[in-house]
Parts: structure tokens; C-alpha cells; sequence
């Protein structure tokens, strides 16, 4: 509704207000009016502020519905429609030490808001300390807006691409498209920018199946970065988890998300969203009251149980969501249906997913939550990614959670980064993260594509910094380099940084090209980090959180300037394709002959050959079409050039070769070929007629 609806006496929205009903948490625009429904079980009143579309106060009324611990009430038209804002006051009592922290001094965002009217300011009035607890927080909070949420689909349908067929690549929806020449200038770094053709079809080009946006759930910058003149650049500080970012649209985000959502389903690409329900913005108990807090703050959070004022923090970021509760879990469940029914996502990656599997504090792989996404007709069926680990107790489950989801496999990432840097003992482990990490995986007939593969993503360093520094660079973020992970297994050549030193400049390009052949023909679904394809760097910042700047965009001038990487990208992603050797939806037989692990002496491997002095193996992958040759995968880590006898049972085309990129397919004379030291390359099989 326009701004400019006239402003009505509380006593006649009151006497318009009808009980209305406690069936879907939010505010819920039907034919005839709207419903408000929240959760506060210890509320003594709950008032709704409403204002029209331009933040003109209309009225205040509390709502006169309660069932057990909802409150809710029912507008009619005209006296509340889509385009008006609203948020809350609970009445109660404001007790931290019992962990109640409810007060009608700070204005409240729906947990369950579809949309906001603004970001929260950082100010005192949020807070609820000793001098700030009555300071009113109107000023600096956002409302949440009523919406139409009718949206013109047309055919739009989920793409449904197979785990074994996905190619998942992860953006950040701005940095993505901030500095593309090909997007208008005011389109840029925007949800509608990601849908311009010219993107997708750089995204086709690539072979990605499946996009993987970067928050997109509203969120706000945190005041210890407002002090230093950053911002929250990655999105990991949600507010409101049904609501789509401001940061990102504009003018209507709602509208242009699902613009977004629709023009790349047409382009046959998912939308995954990464999705933070592992805490919130409110942070610790110095935190503001944005809102969970000031409804049910022992319902949706862990308390710490010695000290009900103070919050677990199995996140690093303060606070920890409560997820075996009924209302957190109701909330989240709530908005997840959101996001796939209305916004048509088609899946989700969970960030610290380990909170989610919490009960009474101690992780359960059959939890309530994961239970009921499951038995939910709608969300049992989309893409599910989970981030295995949290920061509290017993927080690592890689390969504990439900058949169904896949997970981010860090010992994928770790084996890699080490056999390529020539770390001493790792070719049996090696071996086993090519073959899909069956020793995580293979339990409870989960398949290779339950391991979700990557060398880098947007937690640590670019692929280009990975083997160009030997240590973070993180001075930027304004806390003297103490951020980010010291554990890289990073390889810099010799020289920390940019070098003018062509030999390490080509090991550099070589050890890149190693690493994205050993993601993208391995078992498993890979994950590739938007940029890698082309060599972006971060100058060595391996936590740009708060980097909204060039140094943590996508610079699309290397696109000229990296034309081998971008190439050699593109024919790994077609090889893929091309041969289900890549895509298997059972782990190797270790009995069978689907796989031969290949002594460059030319004989299969003995257990005696996996040492730890050895660096170097082939892998032999039968093929299963009677028109394609078998593939042999060369794996050199050493320095040294390594000569491979190959197999006599027919002769070999060498059709990819880290060391020589741009080379095209050619025929392997003498029985043996000398692979450079620390490269790759691949074989195909030509059988005589």
C-alpha cells in the first residue's frame, strides 16, 4: 500500500482487531486482511506498532489472540495492507540473570519478517545494560514490511540437476558482479546483475550446474566494525531469516531475487543458499535486541545453565541457536519453506550445521530438526549441504549427518593442498579422497557424491594465494594479522607474493591447474570458489569478511590475462561431463577392477609401494561404454619428472596434461611417457580394431 494511508486512533485499530488465527508464524496478508502471529511464552502483552509505507506512525495496538505461547491478531482491510511496516513491543519482565530479557523499550523485528524497511544502526538504545536498558530503540531499527507475495512464475521449474551431476559453484551475490563490464553499471553487485545473460553464460561456459549464493538472509554489520570503518562484507551476522538482503537490491528485494531465481532456472542452473540459523546478530549478553531476544531469549538460544545472562558460543559469534527447542525449531523450519516455496530456492547449504544437530547441547545425527525436514513433503525434497563442524564440544561430525545430505569434506581440501605441496606420507590418503573418501562415506549406503569437494572456498585463501603465500596477509581486516586460519598448507614457490620470476610464475600456474584436475576428477561433487577459473586474488587476506572492496571482488580483467587457467577449467568441467568414470554413484569395489592404482614401473600398485617416500601414482578407470577407452590419471607431486610405463593391453592418447595446458590431444609413442615433476595429466585408452 502507498504511504499516505491515514493515520487511525489505537482505540479503532483496536476495536477493528479481531483474535484472528495462531496457524503460520509472521505477518500473513489474506484476501480480506492481514494476521500477526508470534511466539513469546512469557509476554504479559505484545504490541504492534504499525506505520505506512513511507515510516509515518499510523497506531499501536496490542494483539488480543493468545494460544499457549503464540499471540496473534487479525487486521482487516483497508486498515492494514502490503506496503505498510510493522514491528513489536513485548511487555514483560527484563531479567538476564534468569534469562529472560524482555522489554517494551526496544523495538522488535518479526523473527518471522518476509521483509525489512531497513539494516539496524548501531547504537546504544539497542542494548539493554544497567544505563541503556529504557533508552528506546525506535530511531535506529527497521521495521518489517507487509507484502504481496503474488509472483508471475510463468513455467519456472526446479532444474533437479543429480548430486553426481552437479557442478557447485560459490559466489558472493555483490562481489560477483560489482566490476563486470558487460553488466550495466547499475546493476552491479545486485541480485538482478547475477541474472544479465552475459553472467550466465559465463556461469554455462564453465559447465556450473549449480550456483551456491553467499548469505542472502538479512543481515547487518557488527559495531566492532563500524569502529574500524569496515563492514560485514560476507553476510554471516543474520537479523531476520525469512527476509532477503537489502544490501544486494534495488529497490525490492523480494521482487528481484526471484527475477534471479527465475533466469537462471531458465539457464538450467540451481540456486543454493547458504543459510546462517546457527546464531544471529544479537550476539552475546553485551549484544543488541534486534529481536529473539527481546520474545523468548531462553527459547531460542543456548544460556549458559551456570549463568542464564550469558550465552554458550559454540560459534565464535557470540551467541548459539537453540535448535533442539520447538520454537527455534519451528522458526527455522518456517523460514526454510519459505525460501523453497515462495523464492524458489532449490536447496541449502547450512553454515555451521553441527548447531543444528544439537540437543540438550550434545549433537545427535537424528535429531528433531533433521527429522522434520525430512518427513516434510517440500524440503525432503531439495538439495541439502551441510557444514560439519561447530566450535563446541564435540563439534567435528564429518560423515554424521543424515542419507539425503552431503557434506563440506575438509580432509579433501587438507589431503590436496598437502600431496601438491610434496608433504611426505600422503599418497594412500590422496588416493582415497580421488576415490570419494569411502572411509567417511560409505556407511549407511551413502554414495561418493555425499562428499562435497573443494580446494578453497570463500573462508581461507583464493586458489592464486594459495600457491603464491606461505602465510596470511590479513592486516587489512584491522586486527594486527591475529584473524583467520594459520593452518593453510599453502606453498608460495619460494617467493612470498607477486614475483616477476617466470619459473615460479609457471610452477605457480602449474600447482593451480594441479589442484583444480585433482577437484574436478575426483569422486564426489566438487565445489568450485568463483575466481579460481581465472586466478583471483585476495593478496593473501584468507578472511575478507570485511573486505567490501575490490580486494575481495571478482575481477573480470583476468579474463584476458588468465585465458590458459579459464581453458584448462573449461575442458576439466567437459571431461566430467562427458565420462560417468567421474560420477559414480557407488564407491569402487575394493575387490573389483573398476579402478587399478598404477606403479610408474608399470604394474599395479602393492601394498608395499605406498610408502612414505613415494609421490607419484596412476589411476586406471574402466570405462562403462562400449565407445570410450579406459582413462589413466597421472599424478606426479614430486619435483623430479617421473617416467610411467604404460599399460600394453592397447595404445594411449594423452588428451590433458597440467605441464603442457593449451596442448591439444596427441598419441603416446614407446609404451611411457615422462610426467613433469609436480603435474598431472590425463591418458585415453585407444583399443586396436
Amino acid at each position: 500500500m502507498p504511504s499516505g494511508r491515514a493515520i487511525v486512533e489505537s482505540e479503532e485499530l483496536a476495536e477493528a482487531m479481531v483474535v484472528g488465527e495462531a496457524s503460520r508464524l509472521g505477518a500473513t496478508g489474506l484476501p480480506d486482511g492481514v494476521n500477526f502471529v508470534v511466539h513469546a511464552p512469557a509476554a504479559e502483552a505484545v504490541e504492534l506498532c504499525l506505520e505506512d509505507g513511507a515510516g509515518n506512525t499510523r497506531a499501536s495496538v496490542r494483539l488480543n489472540g493468545r494460544s499457549g505461547d503464540r499471540w496473534h491478531g487479525f487486521l482487516p482491510s483497508p486498515l492494514v495492507g502490503p506496503g505498510d511496516r510493522y514491528a513489536y513491543r513485548v511487555h514483560g519482565a527484563c531479567q538476564p540473570g534468569s534469562g529472560q530479557r524482555l522489554n517494551p523499550h526496544k523495538l522488535l523485528i518479526d523473527p518471522a519478517a518476509r521483509a525489512l524497511s531497513g539494516i539496524p544502526r548501531n547504537d546504544p538504545s539497542l542494548h539493554d545494560g544497567a544505563w541503556t536498558c529504557e533508552l528506546d530503540s525506535a530511531a535506529v531499527m527497521p521495521r518489517g514490511r507487509i507484502v504481496d507475495l503474488d509472483f508471475d512464475w510463468g513455467n519456472d521449474r526446479r532444474p533437479e540437476v543429480p548430486w553426481a551431476r552437479s557442478l557447485v559453484y560459490e559466489l558472493h551475490v555483490k562481489g560477483f558482479t560489482q566490476q563486470h563490464p558487460g553488466v550495466a553499471p547499475g546493476r552491479r553487485g545486485t541480485y538482478l546483475g547475477l541474472a544479465e545473460p552475459v553472467v550466465i553464460d559465463w556461469l554455462l561456459a564453465l559447465g556450473v550446474t549449480s550456483v551456491e549464493l553467499m548469505p542472502c538472509q538479512a543481515f547487518m554489520t557488527e559495531a566492532f566494525l563500524e569502529r574500524r570503518g569496515l563492514t560485514n562484507y560476507w553476510g554471516y551476522n543474520p537479523v531476520a531469516w525469512s527476509a532477503p538482503a537489502l544490501q544486494y537490491a534495488l529497490h525490492d528485494p523480494l521482487l528481484e531475487f526471484r527475477q534471479m531465481v527465475r533466469a537462471l532456472h531458465v539457464a538450467g542452473i540451481e540456486v543454493i543458499l547458504d543459510v546462517v540459523f546457527n546464531h544471529t546478530a544479537e550476539g552475546n549478553e553485551h549484544g543488541p535486541v534486534l529481536s529473539l531476544k527481546g520474545f523468548d531469549n531462553e527459547g531460542y538460544y543456548l544460556l549458559d545453565p551456570l549463568d542464564p545472562r550469558r550465552y554458550e558460543n559454540f560459534t565464535g559469534c557470540g551467541n548459539t541457536i537453540d535448535a533442539g527447542s520447538a520454537p527455534a525449531r519451528e522458526l527455522i523450519l518456517d523460514s526454510l519453506r519459505f525460501w523453497v516455496e515462495t523464492m524458489h530456492v532449490d536447496g541449502f547449504r547450512f553454515d555451521l550445521a553441527t548447531v543444528l544437530g544439537r540437543e540438550r547441547r550434545h549433537y545427535h545425527r537424528e535429531n528433531l530438526l533433521f527429522a522434520a525436514i525430512q518427513a516434510d513433503p517440500l524440503l525432503s525434497t531439495v538439495k541439502l549441504i551441510a557444514e560439519p563442524w561447530d566450535i563446541g564440544p564435540d563439534g567435528y561430525q564429518l560423515g554424521h549427518f543424515p542419507n539425503g545430505w552431503i557434506e563440506s569434506n575438509d580432509r579433501f581440501r587438507d589431503q590436496m593442498r598437502s600431496f601438491w605441496r610434496g608433504d611426505r606420507g600422503g599418497l594412500g590418503a590422496f588416493a582415497e579422497r580421488l576415490s570419494g573418501s569411502a572411509d567417511v562415506f560409505r556407511h549407511r549406503a551413502r554414495a561418493p557424491s555425499a562428499s562435497l569437494n573443494f580446494v578453497t572456498s570463500h573462508d581461507g585463501f583464493t586458489l592464486a594465494d594459495l600457491v603464491g603465500y606461505a602465510v596470511k596477509h590479513n592486516e587489512a581486516n584491522l586486527e594486527d594479522n591475529r584473524d583467520g586460519h594459520d593452518h593453510n598448507l599453502s606453498f608460495n614457490g619460494g617467493v612470498e607474493g607477486p614475483t616477476d620470476d617466470e619459473e615460479i610464475r609457471a610452477q605457480r600456474l602449474k600447482s593451480r591447474l594441479n589442484l583444480l584436475s585433482s577437484l574436478l576428477l575426483s569422486q564426489g561433487t566438487p565445489m568450485l570458489l568463483a575466481g579460481d577459473e581465472c586466478g583471483r586474488t585476495q593478496q593473501g587476506n584468507n578472511n575478507a569478511y570485511c573486505q567490501d572492496q575490490p580486494l575481495a571482488w571478482f575481477d573480470w580483467a583476468l579474463m584476458e590475462t588468465e585465458q590458459v587457467t579459464l581453458r584448462f577449467v573449461r575442458r576439466l568441467t567437459a571431461l566430467r561431463q562427458a565420462r560417468s568414470e567421474f560420477r559414480r554413484e557407488t564407491f569402487f569395489d575394493p575387490h573389483g577392477h573398476e579402478v587399478v592404482w598404477w606403479h610408474p614401473e608399470g604394474r599395479p600398485m602393492m601394498s608395499s609401494d605406498w610408502r612414505e617416500d613415494a609421490h607419484a601414482l596412476g589411476q586406471r578407470l574402466s570405462t562403462v561404454t562400449a565407445d570410450q577407452g579406459d582413462l589413466l590419471l597421472l599424478w606426479n607431486a614430486w619435483s623430479g619428472a617421473v617416467r610411467f610405463a604404460l599399460p600394453t593391453d592397447c595404445g594411449w592418447l594423452l588428451i590433458l596434461s597440467s605441464a603442457q595446458p593449451d596442448d591439444g590431444v596427441a598419441p603416446v609413442d614407446g609404451g611411457a611417457i615422462l610426467v613433469d615433476g609436480r603435474s598431472m595429466c590425463v591418458l585415453e585408452a585407444v583399443r586396436s580394431s
